[in-house]
């Protein structure tokens, strides 16, 4: 730490034009970064599904319909105008209608009602279309431009390229919401006017960097792109603070600034560490996860926390050290009191707040296992255009979700046998395939090409039942394994299923196994990171169980609340809440440690509250901001519900580590003077008073 603090003050000028000219570059370089807006690309490749997509995209040239369009108050003649237009758009594929399904010479009062109405209904006409992947955008914007604002248009396709629209503008929003209220939280914890500038600046290069750097893979995904910037910021601004508020304590024992800064290097880094340390671990953990979009924010937020922790003990002492004039210039009185006097108002809640912590935690850790989960990206918001269209189209034709199969191609009659089977379901409207629209009269090889590549492969035919369930839910997956029970009586394993509700399904048992993983990993690394810190056995777990209790009290809120919760924010929060908060129980007890060796263990924690309680606070305040900011400003249910967990879990952490924690570094006092190397408690209850 001498050398590389002697370097940093030797080379300060060369460091801050390095960190700038690297933060242009990057600030840069994030506009190539390619954001991948569908969660199905990452489930893992072994997931029935994914194997099911490759077939279709290697096989068959007819996509899947992703969208639906209703056409308000048209006659047959004008839907098939509509139709033809749209057909003319550049990735638009296919658009699939009634004059696909029946000879439209035919009058229509002799097609049957029930075939009728799910194309044509009280002068409404639905028409199936296909949207090409990767460009949900430009294309729903041409064909808003077809069919103006009196018609709707609603589905997967529209979902992403709604998503997709606001993400950038968002993210943006958030932190236009956020900077300002953490720079006036930090002026009022701060002394001087230029301090919490300097903050902003250590930690906003590093995020800058760290979006930049993201050149380097392939893609991130939308849920990353939206939260790890705002997660990064408030997670690691705690770096900074303890960098110069080290320096702001030498520098009134020494003259020398330099040297003062070397101290702070010197005595901060440990703290930075071991603070950086147990983030890393527990954003690293969720790389364990095979849903694979854990990964890559679990990558993306431990890139992050290097990058910050770089910034902070290299670019930062170089900063101030280039600005430590300004800092006095600008100094005036600290806003925020100092809270000397807390420990009085813990003292009085420290058993009940016991009792109740041990009271809610089983039931909490039972609560939260018990959620009811959203697997998906759930709806988004009812206000928008997207959401008004999806509810009128529900509600003039009902829910239609697409079931695709693909079984092996060359027995015709099994695989009308196996239509009539699926159309005998409750849930079932309709099938489309070759037995079913073409019949097995007629050979395959005495029709037109583009009417067969519909439904034939090299390989496979392909079956496509469409149910009027949600995309997922208990109804959703239950019809989804009938479907996959009866397919099986036909083909054994031998066939492959796709759809949004079959690759929910899959999403589901994936995520569902990696819970348990995820968490035991994150656990176990920070468990051996505060061991080492602390050189202590029972430390750790007590900080653990400090912080865990306070996640199954968050997690068990929406249970109690009867709420949905989307599954991906309950894995990551998990993580994401004990890496990101332990840091203000090893602030408290690394504290206690210290002030145990001069007083006794209630006036050792009475002193410990008052010096920490300030810095806890500012912390929790400004974590928990971002989590509400991203709850506030996105409209995308999974990026939201991850905020509001945040924002919660975070307060409760807080008041978990500032009661709870106090009041088990008491009462098992002894147990830890025993299991700690090199303790040294002091024997005997001397007085705080008795010191100050």
């Amino acid at each position: 730490m001498e050398i590389l603090s002697k370097a940093i003050i030797q080379h300060k000028k060369l460091i801050i034009i390095l960190f700038v000219t690297a933060t242009i570059i990057c600030g840069l370089l994030q506009f190539g970064v390619s954001v991948n807006y569908n969660m199905v690309d990452y489930l893992p490749e072994s997931a029935q599904s994914t194997e099911a997509l490759k077939i279709m995209e290697s096989e068959f040239k007819e996509a899947i319909p992703n969208a639906r369009i209703m056409l308000r108050n048209v006659t047959i003649a004008e839907a098939l105008e509509y139709k033809e237009k749209l057909e003319e758009i550049d990735g638009v594929s296919e658009i699939l209608w009634l004059d696909d399904i029946i000879d439209l010479k035919v009058p229509i009062e002799m097609v049957g009602a029930e075939m009728l109405e799910g194309y044509y209904k009280d002068n409404n006409a639905l028409l199936s279309i296909t949207i090409r992947e990767g460009e949900e955008v430009p294309i729903t914007e041409e064909i808003y431009k077809i069919i103006g604002d009196e018609h709707a248009l609603a589905g997967v396709a529209v979902d992403r390229a709604e998503t997709q629209g606001m993400a950038n503008t968002e993210t943006m929003k958030a932190m236009l919401i956020l900077v300002p209220v953490i720079i006036l939280i930090l002026i009022i914890s701060t002394s001087s006017w230029i301090e919490p500038l300097l903050f902003l600046g250590a930690i906003g290069i590093s995020v800058l960097i760290n979006m930049g750097t993201n050149i380097i893979f392939d893609e991130i995904s939308f849920i990353t792109k939206a939260v790890s910037p705002i997660l990064q910021l408030a997670v690691s601004l705690d770096y900074a603070i303890f960098l110069l508020h080290s320096f702001e304590k030498f520098r009134g024992e020494t003259e020398d600034v330099n040297q003062a800064m070397e101290l702070a290097i010197k005595k901060s880094f440990p703290a930075i560490a071991a603070s950086a340390a147990t983030t890393l671990f527990g954003f690293s953990a969720l790389v364990l996860m095979k849903f694979q979009i854990g990964a890559d924010l679990g990558i993306n937020l431990a890139k992050g926390i290097v990058l910050s922790f770089i910034s902070v003990v290299v670019f930062l002492p170089a900063l101030t050290l280039s600005c430590y004039h300004w800092i006095d210039k600008t100094k005036r009185r600290k806003i925020l009191p100092e809270f000397k006097n807390v420990n009085k108002v813990v003292n009085k809640i420290k058993l009940p707040v016991l009792i109740l912590v041990f009271l809610l935690i089983v039931p909490s850790f039972m609560a939260q296992r018990e959620n009811d989960f959203i697997y998906g990206t759930g709806e988004l918001s009812p206000n928008s255009r997207s959401g008004q269209d999806a509810k009128a189209i529900n509600e003039e034709f009902g829910k239609s979700v697409a079931v695709v199969l693909l079984v092996p191609k060359g027995d015709v009659v099994k695989e009308q046998m196996l239509g009539e089977k699926l159309k005998n379901l409750e849930k079932v409207t309709t099938v489309l395939s070759y037995a079913e629209t073409v019949g097995r009269v007629i050979p395959a090889e005495f029709l037109e090409k583009a009417i067969t590549d519909q439904f034939y492969s090299e390989n496979y035919s392909r079956i496509i039942a469409y149910t009027n369930t949600a995309e997922e839910g208990e109804e959703a997956f239950a019809l989804v394994e009938e479907i996959h029970h009866i397919t099986h009586q036909y083909y054994g394993d031998d066939f492959y299923s796709s759809g949004q509700s079959v690759t929910l399904y899959d999403m589901k048992n994936v995520v569902i196994r990696d819970n348990l993983m995820v968490n035991i990993a994150a656990i176990i690394a920070i468990f051996m990171v505060l061991m080492v810190t602390f050189k202590s056995i029972s430390l750790p777990i007590i900080l653990l169980l400090t912080i865990q209790s306070a996640i199954w009290i968050n997690l068990s809120v929406p249970y109690f609340a009867g709420n949905p919760l989307c599954y991906i924010g309950y894995l990551v929060i998990s993580t994401v809440q004990l890496g990101a908060t332990v840091d203000y129980a090893i602030l408290l007890s690394s504290n206690y440690m210290v002030n145990r060796k001069k007083l006794g263990k209630k006036a050792a924690i009475a002193k410990t509250l008052g010096d920490t309680f300030s810095s806890i606070l500012i912390s929790a305040t400004i974590l928990s901001l971002a989590g509400i900011t991203l709850w506030l400003t996105s409209s995308n249910p999974i990026v939201a519900e991850m905020g509001t967990l945040i924002g919660r879990g975070t307060i409760l952490s807080m008041l978990l580590v500032v009661a709870f924690l106090p009041a088990l570094l008491v009462t098992f006092d002894g147990v830890v003077g025993k299991t700690s190397y090199r303790s040294e408690f002091l024997k005997g209850d001397r007085n705080y008073e008795e010191i100050i």
